[in-house]
């Protein structure tokens, strides 16, 4: 049974894509079959995953906007995930599907006719664009669950309860079924006891769980992109792969009591 994770957090710069391309790649390891999908029109997890957005004719804005089959679009990455690309067209997409009946639905058809046709993915992995639109929406209602990278500092911690207001209104309306399932601390730093601080009033305030432990802040994140390859394969015993690796052991215990 597939199970499809949104990533989100209308913040930028909390480190969301690293967090995709990290655990893709890390339950890949593991040995699941992985499908990423970047709802972001800046398309930074597929371009951090070696792809040239511009030399893309076909994306996930054909399929979400055209009705184009997404087994046409998706990428089979050196990562060993597969991938629905993104390109800047995607910024068209809020408008296109404004207008559209069902438009909350839209992503949620596409993952179910990819399961229709065949593609048994354990895990699907979505980039959630930074803003509360449309994508962001029609993921979180494609969604079982989501998790929230949460740089640990004051500024971000202030946007977690619109996020977890626009779950609510998701679940009261177009998925019942949809869990926070928690908060994943990104730009960690340990020796400061602000970063800690902030992540223990996210969780009083918000009653959310933490998973842990906090990916640390770490240079070796902004090399990786350079590659085309995710921390697990450019720098693989450093703290952040470790790190993640763990986080993907947890989404998997955490997948499988439900």
């Amino acid at each position: 049974m597939t199970t499809t994770l949104a990533i989100a957090n209308q913040k930028g710069g909390v480190a969301k894509t690293t967090t995709v391309a990290s655990l893709g790649a890390a339950l890949a390891e593991a040995g699941h079959k992985v499908l990423l999908v970047d709802l972001d029109p800046q398309a930074c997890l597929t371009f951090s995953l070696g792809i040239d957005p511009e030399d893309l004719e076909l994306s996930v804005h054909h399929v979400l906007t055209k009705g184009l089959d997404a087994r046409e679009v998706i990428i089979q990455t050196e990562e060993g995930v597969d991938l629905l690309p993104a390109t800047i067209e995607l910024a068209r997409a809020e408008a296109d599907l404004l207008t559209r009946t069902g438009r909350e639905q839209v992503l949620k058809g596409t993952l179910e006719d990819l399961a229709e046709a065949g593609a048994d993915y354990d895990w699907v992995l979505l980039d959630c664009p930074p803003s509360l639109g449309v994508l962001t929406v029609a993921a979180l209602t494609a969604a079982r669950g989501v998790l929230i990278p949460l740089q640990c500092e004051t500024l971000s911690h202030r946007g977690v309860g619109q996020l977890l207001d626009t779950v609510h209104d998701v679940r009261r309306f177009t998925n019942r079924r949809l869990e926070v399932w928690g908060v994943l601390p990104t730009l960690y730093d340990g020796r400061t006891n602000h970063s800690r601080r902030v992540l223990d009033t996210i969780s009083e305030t918000y009653e959310l769980a933490v998973f842990e432990p906090p990916i640390p802040k770490t240079i070796k994140f902004a090399e990786a992109p350079a590659s085309g390859r995710s921390i697990l394969s450019t720098n693989r015993t450093s703290k952040g792969a470790v790190a993640y690796r763990e986080v993907a052991e947890k989404l998997v215990a955490r997948a499988a009591q439900k």
